[in-house]
């Protein structure tokens, strides 16, 4: 028995045995058209876990609210764990694909409704994951690799901002829940202590008969790969896209707890990034010095990543990696 799969094998390995995208298409688009918001994501969750990619695996439901964990024990050997996040955000689509949301939500402590929309590709993430689950598992494939395979789909990954209860209504009190990102520690902190000082400072200007309170409800670390994991990933990455893989991915201002499924065990990780924007309205874009005014970004209403060739890329890095780092069985 060997450690891990080599490159070149992981590579064959996807390439002989091709998986058919078309249903994880299907469930792309329903879970797309039916988004839910964070900490209400039961139809999402009910969706996954009873999916059939899922039916090899022990699944685990309820965790953390609504998220979804499967495990598939094959032989002694290293446990890999990959994630998807499942959320969407409260904002109305504006793409007018044929399977765009119109999902509102209506807050049941202040009535307020909102709509609601996949703008973050964690629709895509789970039919990936999904997908890469049932490859996973196929005995052709299940029989080259040893270990404990963990597929998580993770709830409430997502946050909001809100003063006010609606915008005809002179409120008593006024709620904003801000997202600071930083990429040090240190920043942070002086960003945390700048804001303090201009909202107190702010409330005395304005009269304000009360002091700010100033609550934290969310943490998140930084996210910083870990050297040895992705430098045997950026390996397998090359050979398996070639020059469609950029291993040299810039630092991100994106907002993720990712990392504290590894640090709080103790492990190493790593998180990478796919593409999903239509290939020609991107070279279009960089043509015309545009990409900006003409490529919607995450947590735009205009955003609406191109299905394919988005979500084969997204199976296979997952699969990928996790041939990578599971035990190989050498014959």
């Amino acid at each position: 028995m060997g450690n891990e799969h080599p490159a070149s094998s992981v590579a064959d390995l996807l390439k002989t045995h091709a998986l058919d995208l078309s249903q994880y298409e299907e469930v792309y688009k329903h879970i797309h058209a039916n988004p839910e918001l964070s900490l209400h994501e039961a139809g999402t969750a009910s969706t996954i876990a009873n999916h059939a990619s899922l039916g090899a695996y022990t699944v685990h439901t309820a965790l953390g609210g609504h998220g979804v964990a499967g495990v598939l024990t094959n032989g002694s050997g290293p446990t890999v764990l990959l994630r998807a996040d499942m959320d969407a955000l409260p904002v109305e689509e504006r793409t007018n694909l044929e399977y765009a949301s119109k999902t509102t939500f209506k807050d049941p402590q202040d009535g307020t409704t909102t709509a609601v929309m996949h703008a973050c590709g964690h629709d895509m993430h789970v039919a990936c994951l999904l997908a890469a689950s049932e490859w996973l598992a196929r005995e052709e494939v299940k029989r080259t690799w040893l270990g404990t395979l963990i597929v998580v789909f993770q709830p409430n990954e997502e946050r909001g901002l809100q003063a006010g209860q609606t915008e005809n209504v002179i409120a008593d009190k006024a709620v904003l829940k801000i997202d600071i990102r930083s990429q040090h520690a240190g920043t942070r902190g002086k960003v945390l202590k700048a804001m303090r000082r201009i909202v107190t400072k702010e409330c005395e200007a304005s009269g304000c008969e009360k002091f700010p309170t100033f609550e934290q409800i969310r943490k998140f670390p930084l996210t910083v790969n870990d050297e040895s994991v992705t430098n045997e990933l950026n390996q397998t990455f090359t050979v398996v896209f070639g020059q469609a893989f950029d291993p040299n991915t810039v630092t991100s201002n994106a907002s993720e707890d990712f990392s504290d499924l590894a640090t709080s065990v103790d492990r190493p990780y790593c998180m990478w990034f796919f593409g999903g924007i239509d290939e020609g309205k991107w070279e279009k874009a960089v043509k015309a010095g545009r990409i900006a005014e003409d490529i919607p970004v995450n947590h735009s209403a205009l955003f609406a990543p191109v299905i394919q060739p988005t979500m084969e890329i997204g199976v296979k890095a997952l699969c990928a990696a996790a041939l990578t780092h599971l035990g190989g069985v050498v014959s």
